[in-house]
């Protein structure tokens, strides 16, 4: 296994981040100087940064910033001057800038709604001995509506969120259901909830027509977002 897949899949050893990974170092642990609220779904837990301190450490050049989504995502708009680097559910990329950062680096993740990615991504970079890392609590949502710098392709582009809800056995819950956009590398995840429920949130500027498949642990439904988003996703 090359760095890069140990990076992505070594840290989430809960179910309910990725099933079947390969584990890692169990007895990991965030450093949180700050005694920030932790995630509690991930393993490590990852401390979850309140985006006003995440500027802070940003104006003042004392952290590095990495996209834990997909490519598309990432291309489209992000925060200025982070890297590619996403989470397992959100794909993979052969030379992760973040294996070229001292181990001692402050580092800030980050998705769109609100830290499901991140929080995947932070833990596996814990788990592999970057301890100062911390996920933005309210997302590049949050970010982005405090009109902090950001960068892009489509960064002027009009944004619309999209919710799917859907329902699978109660049995899975703690594990995630997974979006993924058929012809581009876009994801998101979602925790399942205790009575089997979830909500799938994107926040998406192309058209509802495209088609985007949503991944439970029992099964696979495919369907423009027009579709996804009128009733209740089921198997």
């Amino acid at each position: 296994m090359n760095r890069r897949t140990f990076l992505a899949v070594s840290g989430t050893t809960t179910v309910g981040l990725v099933a079947g990974c390969l584990g890692g170092n169990s007895d990991a642990t965030a450093a949180n100087e700050f005694d920030y609220e932790l995630n509690s779904r991930t393993s490590p837990e990852v401390p979850l940064v309140p985006v006003e301190d995440a500027y802070e450490w940003f104006k003042n050049d004392e952290a590095r910033f990495a996209d834990a989504r997909g490519r598309a995502q990432y291309d489209e708009a992000r925060i200025k001057g982070a890297v590619f680097s996403p989470a397992s559910d959100a794909g993979s990329v052969d030379d992760d800038p973040v294996e070229e950062w001292s181990t001692d680096t402050r580092i800030v993740t980050y998705c769109r709604c609100p830290h499901h990615l991140s929080s995947q991504r932070a833990a596996s970079l814990i788990d592999a001995g970057y301890e100062n890392t911390y996920a933005i609590d309210e997302g590049l949502s949050g970010w982005i509506n405090n009109a902090y710098p950001i960068e892009g392709s489509a960064v002027d582009a009009e944004w619309k969120k999209y919710e799917i809800n859907g329902t699978t056995d109660s049995e899975y819950s703690d594990e995630t259901v997974a979006l993924n956009q058929i012809d581009a590398n876009r994801s998101e995840i979602a925790p399942i909830r205790d009575d089997g429920s979830y909500t799938l949130q994107l926040y998406f500027a192309g058209s509802a027509d495209s088609q985007f498949k949503v991944e439970a642990p029992d099964y696979t439904v495919e369907g423009t977002l027009e579709e996804l988003t009128n009733g209740t996703v089921s198997g």
